[in-house]
């Protein structure tokens, strides 16, 4: 695999306008039978493939995606990456990604693009301030770094803030851990793991229902036919109640959209990623320049993918009072992803009431910076018949037992 990628097939492959490039991972037709399916090739579900092969061994493994890999939430988000969540639970899993995004260009020899540039959550209100010094404390007690900064701090961070504006800042806490990746490159990154380790990665091949025998799991059926499997892990994002009631289960999730948006390109300018739960808007700058934006999620149920004029002016007009600097500057492009979201804004990862069906679903906004944790988890799980310690808690069974992680409440915003 190192070869095939080398300086010398770089050069090579140059003569020939880089039209000779062999395929990262293989199309193959599917077989009739899977020790283990996993529903969704997004990050998380191809992160689940490759930890299954790579670390338990188990390589007859089928990750069914509907359309192509990355064209879902993988492909359509503000690749953020941070851990510094309130709750325990929380903090133990988003934290066990961080420490996994921290070596993950060396583990799939796949520039992943990684960059734990810090990530700054900025305070307008005495309330905004007592929130970040509770989850700061919570987060130091958990081992997660966290640094509570004065206004002054945060101009050294961002001299172009304007502190006195409409949302004054007050303060903010600094996790230096965080960051962002290339969402694109992690989905293809551990596609090419996944099937260098036997995985069969299989396109545009729909799941259109369970085949389910004295409450057990038997297969799936596809738009490419039936496939039995002694396991099914379901890792569809944005669309987890649909694939849920396809097996008779009706999941504690709505769908919402979620919009963002990119700029021009420009000269780099800002070197950190600075979010705002107060007014809903976080902004950073791509490795092309591009500013990169987004808030909150749109305030009703939908699986539309269309950006909107109305989101856009909801966050433009925050960015452009905190920094005046980005005034005139154009917008490029928009869009919407869905986010399937909990009661509690945390994920469900679980068994079902169905045998060998298990569930990675609803992380509403979080999905991508705990990509290689979860998929790390919710694999050690499927391999072992046993939900993973750091799984535990995110069981569907906490929203009947009432032991929710409510993250929401915790006001930490999920982006």
């Amino acid at each position: 695999m190192k070869s095939k990628y080398s300086i010398f097939s770089l050069l090579r492959n140059s003569l020939s306008y880089h039209e000779n490039w062999e395929s990262q991972w293989r199309s193959p037709d599917p077989k009739p039978h899977y020790d283990v399916i996993i529903i969704g090739g997004g990050g998380q579900g191809l992160a689940t493939a490759y930890y299954l092969a790579k670390e338990h061994g188990i390589t007859n493994v089928a990750v069914l995606e509907k359309g192509w890999i990355g064209g879902g939430n993988t492909g359509r988000n503000t690749t953020i990456v941070r851990s510094n969540y309130l709750w325990d639970e929380s903090a133990a899993l988003y934290d066990h990604a961080v420490n996994l995004w921290e070596n993950l260009s060396q583990e799939l020899n796949y520039n992943v693009m990684f960059s734990p540039r810090g990530l700054l959550h900025l305070a307008h209100n005495v309330h905004d301030m007592q929130e970040i010094q509770r989850r700061g404390n919570s987060n130091y007690m958990n081992g997660v770094d966290a640094e509570m900064l004065t206004p002054a701090q945060v101009k050294g961070l961002v001299p172009f803030i304007n502190l006195n504006c409409r949302y004054p800042v007050m303060g903010g806490v600094l996790q230096r851990r965080g960051g962002t990746a290339r969402h694109d490159a992690v989905a293809w990154g551990y596609a090419r793991g996944a099937d260098a380790c036997g995985v069969d990665i299989i396109q545009n091949c729909e799941v259109t229902g369970f085949d389910i025998q004295n409450g057990v799991v038997k297969g799936v059926q596809t738009t490419r036919g039936a496939i039995t499997a002694g396991k099914v892990g379901v890792v569809t994002a944005g669309h987890a109640g649909v694939v849920a009631e396809m097996a008779g289960i009706r999941l504690p999730i709505e769908s919402f959209p979620l919009q963002a948006f990119v700029s021009e390109p420009l000269k780099p300018i800002i070197d950190i990623v600075v979010m705002s739960n107060t007014i809903h808007a976080y902004i950073s700058q791509s490795d092309k320049g591009e500013l990169v934006f987004g808030g909150s999620g749109d305030p009703y149920v939908s699986y539309s993918q269309r950006g909107a004029f109305n989101q856009l002016e909801h966050v433009v007009g925050p960015v452009v009072e905190l920094y005046p600097i980005f005034s005139r500057v154009r917008m490029m492009r928009q869009w919407g992803g869905i986010t399937d979201v909990t009661l509690d804004r945390s994920p469900i990862i679980s068994k079902s009431p169905v045998e060998n069906l298990y569930f990675n679903v609803g992380w509403g906004t979080g999905g991508f910076k705990a990509t290689p944790g979860a998929g790390n988890i919710f694999a050690a799980s499927l391999a072992k018949g046993e939900m993973h310690p750091i799984a535990a808690p995110f069981s569907i069974d906490r929203h009947y037992s009432g032991a929710l992680i409510d993250e929401a409440a915790a006001a930490a915003v999920a982006h």
